[in-house]
C-alpha cells in the first residue's frame, strides 16, 4: 500500500520547471513563449495592419495598404538637407516610418511639425514622440501652424496620384507659401501610380514651380516599390 501511494503522488505531482498555474503542461509551455514573444514584432504588426484597415476605410487619403520599408525611409531622410536647429516639417506621417529617422538627423535641437489627417495615427504618432508636434489637420492648412520664418525642409508622404486637382493646387500652394527661401520639398511616389493622370499633372506643377527636381532610381524593397523626388526652390 505504501509503495501504491508513493507512485500516485508521483503520477500527480508537477513536472519540474512547469508553474502551477492550472494548465495542462502544453497550455503552460505556450503561455510562457508568449510571454517571451519580442514586443517590437507585435508593435510592427499592428502598425501595418491599422495601415491596412486606414487603407481600406479612407483608399483616396491612404495611397498604400503597407507602411514604408526601413529602405524606402532611410533613402528619403538621406535625400533631406537638414541641419540640427531646422525647422522641419512631415506631411501625412502616417505611423512614423520617416518620423524617428528625421529626428535623429535633427539631434534634438530645431523644430519639428506632423500634420496627419487620420485620428487613428496621430493618436499613434503622439503617443510614439510625445515630444513632438503632431497637428490632426490637412495639408493645406500647414501655413497656419508655422508662423514667420517657415521650414526649411518639407517631407511629404501625401498620396498626391489619389487627389483631385483643385486638392493637389491647394496643398501645392500652401507648401510653397511654407517653405522658407532655398527650402526643400521631398517626398515620394509609387512605380504603379506613376502614369496616373492626377500623378503626371501633379509632376508637371512641380517642374513649372520649383526650380530644380529630381528623382532617385526605384527602391524595389518596398511594397509597392517607389521613387524619392527633391524639388528645390533656389
Amino acid at each position: 500500500m505504501e509503495t501504491l501511494a508513493r507512485s500516485r503522488a508521483r503520477a500527480t505531482a508537477p513536472k519540474k520547471g512547469v508553474a502551477d498555474s492550472g494548465l495542462p503542461a502544453k497550455a503552460a509551455r505556450r503561455s510562457d513563449g508568449a510571454a517571451h514573444r519580442k514586443p517590437g514584432r507585435t508593435s510592427a504588426l499592428g502598425s501595418r495592419l491599422r495601415f491596412l484597415g486606414a487603407f481600406v476605410r479612407e483608399p483616396f487619403t491612404v495611397g498604400s495598404i503597407w507602411p514604408s520599408s526601413v529602405t524606402l525611409a532611410r533613402q528619403v531622410v538621406d535625400s533631406c538637407e537638414i541641419q540640427p536647429g531646422n525647422t522641419v516639417v512631415e506631411l501625412g506621417p502616417g505611423t512614423g516610418a520617416f518620423t524617428d529617422l528625421v529626428l535623429k538627423r535633427m539631434k534634438g535641437r530645431g523644430r519639428f511639425i506632423g500634420v496627419e489627417i487620420n485620428r487613428s495615427n496621430v493618436s499613434v504618432l503622439r503617443k510614439r514622440f510625445p515630444d513632438c508636434e503632431i497637428i490632426n489637420d490637412s495639408a493645406e492648412n500647414l501655413p497656419r501652424y508655422l508662423g514667420r520664418g517657415g521650414a526649411h525642409c518639407i517631407i511629404s508622404g501625401l498620396a498626391w496620384g489619389n487627389m483631385m486637382p483643385r486638392m493637389q493646387n491647394r496643398i501645392l500652394a500652401a507648401i510653397l507659401r511654407a517653405l522658407a527661401p532655398g527650402g526643400q520639398l521631398v517626398g515620394f511616389g509609387y512605380v504603379h501610380a506613376a502614369w496616373y493622370p492626377t500623378t503626371r499633372r501633379f509632376r508637371r506643377r512641380l517642374l513649372e514651380r520649383f526650380d530644380r527636381v529630381k528623382t532617385t532610381p526605384v527602391i524595389w524593397k518596398n511594397l509597392p516599390p517607389a521613387f524619392v523626388y527633391q524639388c528645390w526652390r533656389d
